[in-house]
């Protein structure tokens, strides 16, 4: 998970590795969660899945930062 405040915001992007076979390579859901003094803001849905954690986590931040650009 990555975090960082964004406009008085913490965004957070996540990833969530998915195992659906042994033979399979990992595979990464990304979401994004945005949180502001504590309080939950907004979060995403499954935003699309990568072959790495850090590639989830950063479309999980580029989300958020979007929908906080677009909302506040």
């Amino acid at each position: 998970m990555q975090s960082q405040n964004y406009h008085g915001c913490d965004v957070w992007g996540h990833a969530i590795l998915e195992q659906e076979g042994m033979l399979q390579p990992e595979r990464y859901a990304a979401s994004g969660t945005i949180t502001k003094g504590g309080k939950l803001i907004e979060a995403s849905g499954v935003l699309g899945h990568f072959e790495s954690e850090e590639d989830a986590q950063l479309a999980g931040l580029d989300w958020a930062r979007a929908w906080v650009d677009a909302h506040c």
